[in-house]
C-alpha cells in the first residue's frame, strides 16, 4: 500500500491556507493530511463603525476607512492573512483600551470560533474520501484549543501520543518547543523536551519505520535558521545592516532523531527555514510558512512497504 502524506505547519489562522490544506488531498491525491502545529492566529483587529456607511480598521499596516459595501471583502482579506477581527464602536474601543482581560476574552472567542469552524469544515469536506486528517497544536497555540481539537469523525489530534497512520506507520507528535524570546504557551526546557520525546519514542514498536512529527526542527541544521531577536523582540544586527541569523531549533529533537533513526521527521516552527536535511537515514522536512500572504507551503511524501519512495516541497 502506498501512503501519500501532505504535510504543512504554521498556518497561524489563515483561512485561505487552511482551505488549501483541505483541498490538497484531492489535488495531490494524498490519503494523509498532517497539520503540524501553530494553527491559531497572532493578532486581533478592531473594525470600528464610525457612521452608518463607514468603517475604520488597520489593514496591511495602514489605517483605512471603507464603505459598507466594501466591508466584507476587507474582512475576508483579514482572515486570509491570519488576522481575527471584531466589530466595535469608538466608544467601546476606548473602554476596551483600559480592560486587557476583556480584549483577551474577545481574542480567545475568535480563536475558538474559527478553529471550531475549521474542524467542522474538515469533517464535511473529507466525508467519504477515506482521507485521514491529523491536526495538532504547536507552541504558539493556547491550551484552550485542545478541547476543540478532540478527535472527531475525520480529524484526529495526535498530540503527545503514538498513532498509526494509513500504511501501518507509527507516528509520534509533539507541539512543544524549547524556550523562545516570545515565551509562548507550550515551551519547556531542552531537558524536559527530551523526556517528553523519549516517553513517546520508547512506545514505538518499529522506530525505523516511524514518523517523528515534532514541531521544532533539529538544532544546527538548515531547518532551524532564524533571525536573532533581543529581549525587546527587536532584530539583532550582524553588521552592514544585516540581521543576525542563529540556529533556533532543539538539541533534544536532534538527539532523539539520531538515536531512533525514524523514517521521517516532520517539522515547522521556523518559517524562514524551508528545506530538508538527512540525519543519518532520517529525512527531516520543514516546509516553511508564508501564511501572511495566503500562500500554503507544504511537503508531499510517498511511503511504500516501509520505505521512503520520494518527496517534494510544494507551494501554492
Amino acid at each position: 500500500m502506498k501512503t501519500r502524506i501532505f504535510f504543512v505547519s504554521d498556518v497561524h489562522g489563515s483561512e485561505r491556507c487552511f482551505r488549501k490544506f483541505l483541498n490538497a488531498a484531492k489535488f495531490y491525491s494524498a490519503n494523509v493530511l498532517i497539520l503540524g502545529g501553530d494553527i491559531t492566529g497572532k493578532a486581533l483587529v478592531p473594525v470600528i463603525q464610525i457612521s452608518e456607511d463607514k468603517f475604520r480598521m488597520n489593514f496591511q499596516g495602514q489605517e483605512i476607512t471603507v464603505k459598507k459595501k466594501e466591508l466584507q471583502d476587507y474582512l475576508a482579506s483579514l482572515r486570509n492573512n491570519g488576522l481575527y477581527y471584531f466589530m466595535t464602536t469608538p466608544e467601546e474601543l476606548e473602554r476596551l483600551a483600559k480592560n486587557k482581560d476583556e480584549v483577551d476574552k474577545i481574542f480567545m472567542e475568535q480563536m475558538t470560533s474559527v478553529l471550531s469552524s475549521w474542524i467542522q469544515l474538515a469533517n464535511e469536506r473529507l466525508k467519504g474520501t477515506g482521507v485521514k486528517c491529523y491536526i495538532s497544536p504547536g507552541n504558539d497555540d493556547r491550551f484552550e484549543m485542545d478541547y476543540i481539537l478532540q478527535d472527531s469523525e475525520h480529524v484526529i489530534n495526535p498530540e503527545n501520543r503514538v498513532v498509526e497512520i494509513p500504511g501501518g506507520y507509527e507516528m509520534i507528535t509533539l507541539g512543544y518547543a524549547n524556550p523562545t524570546p516570545w515565551k509562548s504557551p507550550r515551551e519547556v526546557s531542552e531537558e524536559r523536551l527530551l523526556e517528553m520525546i523519549e516517553h513517546l519514542a520508547s512506545q514505538l514498536k518499529k522506530p525505523e519505520t516511524s514518523i517523528f512529527n515534532l514541531h521544532v526542527p533539529p538544532f544546527g541544521t538548515e531547518l532551524d535558521k532564524a533571525p536573532a531577536v533581543n529581549s525587546q523582540l527587536e532584530y539583532e544586527k550582524a553588521g552592514l545592516g544585516m540581521v543576525k541569523v542563529i540556529n533556533a531549533g532543539s538539541r533534544a529533537v536532534k538527539s532523539s532523531i539520531e538515536k531512533y533513526q525514524p523514517l521521517l521527521g516532520l517539522h515547522g516552527h521556523i518559517h524562514e527555514s524551508r528545506g530538508f536535511v538527512w540525519l543519518g537515514r532520517t529525512l527531516c522536512l520543514n516546509p516553511g510558512s508564508d501564511y501572511g500572504e495566503g500562500t500554503l507551503k507544504g511537503a508531499l511524501v510517498d511511503l511504500e512497504d516501509g520505505k521512503l519512495k520520494e518527496f517534494i516541497l510544494t507551494s501554492g
